[in-house]
């Protein structure tokens, strides 16, 4: 029987996390925990996340959890959403912090003066609410799940690869951003798949049957 560790280091609603992969993954153990024993004894590893950056990487180590999340990412099957997976980056310009550092790369904040829809009209940030996800590499993941699909998204800050072939997706909000990245057994999103419905429920199942 297959056990996912969803990792819980104070930040982000993690119950609809694991209430969604419980939901499309019938038999396996679902565990939220701060533990890294558990994260390590863990078959799947997903790094969820809400809030600022800064505030995530000092809870991440007040937790002891860094060793077990860069452990789980080199290893197993392993997948990070939203904050989740800005931290796999070295650097975010929120808060000026350095990040976990497992992809090259800088987490950046919507530029101001791009913030123009195609009509014209301002675009808020975060943003928030329904894109559509434009798929740039085949991958397992995306099974099942048609290209242009819309998925929830809430953030102001975006990841930019140093190295393109990590991008696994783009979304356009007033300028293209990556929506997901991939390499080897990892694979991070911007998005919410929690959130999004039947595309997301989709990915989720994807991730749970993915042998990387």
């Amino acid at each position: 029987m297959s056990k996912v560790a969803i990792i819980d280091y104070g930040m982000g609603n993690l119950r609809s996390v694991a209430k969604a992969i419980e939901h499309v993954a019938t038999g396996a153990t679902v565990v939220v925990t701060a533990d890294p024993a558990e994260v390590l004894s863990a078959d799947r590893v997903v790094f969820p996340g809400q809030g600022a950056m800064p505030d995530c990487m000092r809870e991440l180590d007040a937790r002891n959890l860094r060793p077990a999340v860069l452990e789980a990412a080199r290893s197993k099957p392993f997948l990070g959403i939203c904050i989740g997976q800005q931290m796999l980056f070295d650097h975010s310009e929120e808060g000026n912090v350095p990040g976990l550092g497992i992809f090259k790369g800088e987490v950046r904040r919507f530029p101001a003066d791009k913030m123009v829809a195609a009509d014209g009209a301002r675009l808020k940030v975060p943003h928030m609410g329904w894109n559509e996800v434009w798929q740039k590499q085949a991958h397992p993941l995306w099974a099942g799940i048609e290209d242009g699909a819309r998925f929830y998204y809430v953030h102001s800050y975006y990841v930019d690869p140093a190295d393109p072939a990590l991008v696994a997706a783009t979304t356009d909000y007033g300028i293209p951003f990556t929506g997901a990245v991939a390499q080897a057994n990892i694979f991070a999103v911007q998005f919410h798949p929690e959130k999004s419905a039947q595309a997301g429920l989709q990915l989720l199942s994807n991730f749970m049957s993915w042998k990387p």
